[in-house]
């Protein structure tokens, strides 16, 4: 929990109840079950992961709580109210970065605050800010094409903070990056949110990453989606990265895999080309 949302720790500020999403094919007559009976409650200002295999349903759980999806059934709800009358308490950051090319990177940053009819001035003062807050102010005049990858994620990291959301979606934000770059990004993070009031939800394959960063997280089962278990991340705040080789981080690794291990095997035995596992102390498995 950051340090401004200490005194609200309790308070439920998204709550999701049976939850269900089924798609359906027309033509073919077939249904597909992405969310099943999906519950989970995030406490206002926490930082909440989502740790599962691919096709569990997390990404697909972020479009619900963003009015991007409608459910089949069951109820999601900001401080009480449908997610469709919140969405302007909604900043969404997604893996592919989604800048846009002709714009300068201070105007990608604008971009949130130009459709709130911010004036130029105060918008600029606001983008030239958050592009401070993520070390980036000297490339405000350059073109995404013109940064590398984990500048551009920074970029979009930027113009989601500054449009001040209560509740940030970041949907594998470092996914496609450098072990180095994705580290340094999870720091760069974590002190920036340190400093706010914001709720985060952060998807991730990755159980180091969901470690390090959040204060639970919550494990989700294979398909259809459903939170099978939530694990309370201990951890001292501020975190850097000795914390990883802590006895208190190894041992909740070690839980969080256990949980993630019975899903995944499955899997492996139904298909067992498509999986690939890279190193015991940075899980990460893809579906």
């Amino acid at each position: 929990m950051n340090a401004a949302n200490t005194a609200t720790a309790l308070r439920e500020k998204i709550v999701a109840r049976d939850l269900s999403l089924t798609y359906t094919n027309a033509q073919t007559d077939t249904h597909h079950t992405v969310l099943k009976r999906f519950d989970l409650a995030v406490r206002e200002g926490e930082f909440m992961a989502l740790l599962g295999p691919s096709g569990c349903g997390k990404s697909t759980f972020l479009n619900v709580l963003a009015g991007l999806t409608l459910p089949t059934s069951g109820d999601i709800r900001v401080d009480g109210d449908p997610v469709s009358a919140v969405r302007q308490k909604l900043g969404f950051v997604f893996q592919g970065y989604a800048l846009f090319p002709w714009r300068t990177v201070r105007k990608n940053v604008e971009a949130g605050l130009e459709i709130r009819g911010m004036k130029r001035a105060a918008r600029r003062s606001e983008a030239e800010r958050f592009l401070r807050l993520v070390g980036l102010l000297e490339f405000a005049d350059h073109y995404p094409h013109q940064l590398s990858g984990g500048m551009r994620q920074r970029v979009a990291i930027a113009r989601a903070l500054a449009y001040r959301p209560e509740i940030l979606l970041m949907d594998e934000p470092f996914g496609a990056l450098d072990a180095q770059t994705r580290e340094l990004l999870q720091q760069e993070l974590l002190a920036i949110w340190e400093q706010s009031a914001t709720t985060v939800v952060f998807v991730t394959h990755s159980i180091d990453e969901a470690i390090f960063l959040s204060d639970r997280v919550a494990v989700l089962g294979r398909g259809p989606g459903r939170v099978k278990e939530i694990i309370d991340v201990d951890l001292p705040r501020p975190r850097d990265a000795a914390l990883r080789h802590s006895a208190a981080f190894v041992a909740l690794r070690q839980r969080a895999w256990a949980s993630l291990s019975t899903e995944l095997d499955t899997r492996l035995d139904a298909q067992p080309q498509t999986h690939a596992l890279t190193g015991a102390d940075h899980v990460r498995f893809d579906v």
